[in-house]
């Protein structure tokens, strides 16, 4: 009698591992910082950014986010227009997040006005490694400082670390033309944290998100960031915007990826369909003026308007590996 024998080989899962980032439009708490130019949004000031709209915004914004997820909420969240640490831990602590249990990280940025970009994490798939902040040298071109780029290091599920950045890229005040340098400043020091990374990784897997206040095909990230293909942008093309500006939408608020993650064999894995923009109905208005839609924020110049951001919200899923034969990832 002949016998078979069947080898038993471990099968693998995939898990997938939603990113989320968000402009919050400002997010102040209502004290002053005597070291910063929050003066707009104090009790006392124009804007009369009291306690209770400050309240409601960060209702807001916890509810924008448990929107985003799928049956959970989001793994990593990115942020920026932060002011400080506080409206972080009423954010993950005192409002309807406080369930989810994010912890967070974030920058202590020169800009002027005291905004800064986080990443919120959920500690049951995303195991914190080491961050570190990264100054722009502003003097070179004699401008206001700007806000630092975030730099998070984390291990997920399959055991395999993950490069998260967050940015926030100088505005377009002024004009295009008159600010665009200082973008590329910013758009080639990312390059060579990017790089960086691409030479001490073996498979190097890297999602940078952040509002770039720049467009797919603008020199910082068309020239620089996009320019040698290891990086891809997976915003390019999308037909619809994160901002309205004029009654026009645009994508200024961008997902890029190392070009190993969009190879589908690798643990870790995205494709461009898995980048979109959300456009949940409570987060739009109608546009009186130009027609159509365009993001509820929370005020129109001084006017206040009581909703959420005046950019929408991307995501991007990750497809990750598992193997059952071995427990790559513990606290």
């Amino acid at each position: 009698m002949i016998l078979f024998l069947c080898c038993m080989y471990p099968a693998s899962a995939q898990e997938s591992f939603r990113v989320l980032f968000w402009n919050t439009e400002n997010l102040f708490d209502c004290k002053d910082d005597s070291l910063k130019n929050d003066n707009e949004f104090l009790p006392d000031a124009t804007r009369h950014w009291t306690y209770f709209r400050y309240r409601d915004k960060i209702r807001n914004l916890a509810k924008g986010i448990i929107a985003s997820g799928t049956e959970n909420v989001p793994d990593l969240v990115g942020l920026c227009e932060v002011e400080n640490d506080s409206c972080l831990i009423d954010l993950v602590k005192y409002s309807p997040l406080r369930e989810a249990g994010y912890r967070y990280v974030m920058t202590d940025s020169p800009d002027q006005r005291g905004i800064d970009v986080a990443l919120l994490y959920q500690r049951g798939s995303f195991k914190y490694l080491q961050h570190q902040s990264i100054r722009i040298p502003h003097q070179q071109l004699k401008k206001a400082p700007t806000r630092d780029i975030l730099h998070v290091v984390g291990q997920v599920v399959s055991g395999d670390s993950l490069d998260v950045i967050v940015v926030h890229f100088p505005s377009r005040s002024g004009g295009k033309s008159k600010s665009e340098s200082y973008r590329l400043l910013v758009a080639e020091r990312l390059k060579q944290t990017i790089d960086s990374v691409m030479q001490v990784r073996q498979h190097p897997s890297i999602v940078v998100m952040g509002d770039f206040n720049d467009y797919p095909t603008d020199k910082s990230l068309k020239k620089v960031l996009c320019a040698d293909g290891n990086v891809q942008n997976l915003m390019k093309g999308k037909k619809e915007g994160t901002y309205r500006y004029r009654g026009e939408w645009g994508i200024i608020d961008q997902f890029l990826v190392s070009r190993t993650l969009l190879d589908k064999n690798s643990r870790i894995c995205t494709s461009l369909e898995k980048a979109q923009i959300l456009r949940h109905p409570f987060l739009l208005m109608e546009d009186d003026k130009y027609g159509g839609d365009k993001p509820f924020r929370t005020y129109n110049g001084m006017k206040y308007l009581g909703g959420y951001s005046d950019h929408l919200p991307i995501s991007l899923d990750l497809e990750i590996s598992i193997r059952d034969d071995k427990d790559y990832y513990s606290e």
